[in-house]
């Protein structure tokens, strides 16, 4: 990579950390069993839904490796966001700017979040939503957005709904929604403080490692299964 830059200088050479992550993924093999994967767990509290002007508050996570959490292995933190203002969002996470006032910058906090992420997949509940948002901060904390294969445990309790409809030949959705709690609490999961980075990490860990057995026992063993798990509709769990 070094050479590239050394052979257009007028391209910047990216931060060690993106290059690092780059590298990481350049020969991506998906067809590994899951267990030799590691995974993060992660969610984030945000001022709003606002792709272009909110921002993060608090990032959390959690690590699974061996398809276990592993719970000497988590990230939390705070960020002080530019707007220090109340926002709607403050009502549903609860994180006052007094609080974020003496909580690290994101060019603190987001480097040493993506060297916790290292090379691991990331997991998360409508993860879209959450690398958006981490993609922008790397961008304009880093230089560059992350390349960590990520997978979302709302699109796995999808297609997990999906085959046990078909597989008792009911008819249309389930009544109860895709909502974190709604999902944990149909599968009678531990259940964990709402809107707390951390805590609805773990949740989604949860959830994650619930939804991998139950695709496992349908014969999904591969990550390369799990991305097509939507697809499959022949699977008896």
């Amino acid at each position: 990579m070094v050479a590239i830059f050394s052979k257009f200088p007028w391209l910047k050479e990216p931060h060690p950390l993106i290059a690092r992550n780059r590298e990481a993924f350049e020969n991506f093999d998906q067809s590994q069993p899951l267990n030799d994967y590691t995974f993060v767990v992660c969610d984030t509290e945000l001022t709003g839904l606002d792709r272009r002007r909110d921002e993060i508050v608090s990032i959390g996570a959690v690590m699974i490796r061996n398809l276990q959490i592993d719970l000497s292995s988590s990230f939390h933190s705070y960020i002080r966001p530019d707007n220090l203002e109340h926002t709607r969002a403050t009502l549903v996470h609860r994180i006052t700017p007094g609080q974020l006032e003496e909580a690290p910058p994101l060019n603190v906090v987001l480097p040493a979040f993506v060297e916790f992420l290292g090379s691991s997949l990331l997991v998360g509940h409508h993860i879209a939503l959450d690398m958006t948002f981490l993609n922008r901060a790397s961008k304009k904390v880093l230089g560059g957005t992350l390349v960590n294969p990520g997978i979302d445990t709302m699109r796995m309790a999808q297609g997990y709904r999906r085959v046990l409809l078909g597989h008792y030949h009911q008819h249309g959705e389930s009544q109860t929604g895709y909502s974190l709690d709604a999902l944990s609490r149909e599968y009678r999961l531990p259940l964990f403080k709402p809107h707390d980075a951390l805590e609805d990490a773990m949740q989604t860990a949860y959830l994650f490692l619930f939804l991998l057995k139950k695709f496992r026992k349908g014969g999904l063993l591969t990550l390369k299964d799990i991305y097509q798990a939507g697809r499959v509709g022949s699977l008896r769990y």
